[in-house]
């Protein structure tokens, strides 16, 4: 039961962190095109952005549920990111109730910005496995990530 709640606390923290940089893309149009809409657009992409990172958090776990961030490649990461960002572009298409032409332009964003999330998070990943207390064992941060479950 352990292994499940660490999980899904993961994919929430995982998607959290994705809403929030989304979040911060919905701010492009009004700062730098001056276009003042009626939506919220931070509001919908950090929805949009905690949905795509929860989406991957699922996929990652499926797929790469064994590996360790170490020996995982970053084209590989970014590919899975990217079939997220595809997996809610169907989802927010058949929701929305879009056309297949409104797909075939929205699919395409989605899925570059779910694969750019997802570098960033394994390059994180990557950067935290790297900090060691001092003091410590080399082989602490490694044994932080085996699944003792």
């Amino acid at each position: 039961m352990g292994k499940w709640l660490r999980r899904i606390r993961g994919a929430i923290g995982m998607g959290i962190t994705w809403g929030i940089a989304w979040s911060a893309l919905g701010l492009v149009p009004r700062w730098l095109l001056g276009f003042n809409p009626d939506a919220p657009f931070p509001i919908i992409f950090g929805v949009l952005g905690f949905t795509a990172g929860v989406a991957f958090s699922g996929i990652l776990a499926l797929t790469e549920g064994r590996r360790r961030f170490d020996q995982m490649s970053i084209p590989r990461f970014a590919g899975w990111g990217a079939a997220g960002g595809l997996l809610l572009s169907g989802l927010f298409a058949r929701f929305a109730s879009l056309s297949w032409g409104d797909v075939l332009m929205i699919a395409p964003a989605f899925a570059v910005a779910s694969a750019v999330c997802a570098c960033g998070s394994l390059a994180v990943a990557r950067r935290a496995l790297r900090r060691e207390l001092p003091g410590a064992p080399a082989d602490v941060a490694e044994s932080a990530l085996i699944d003792q479950g």
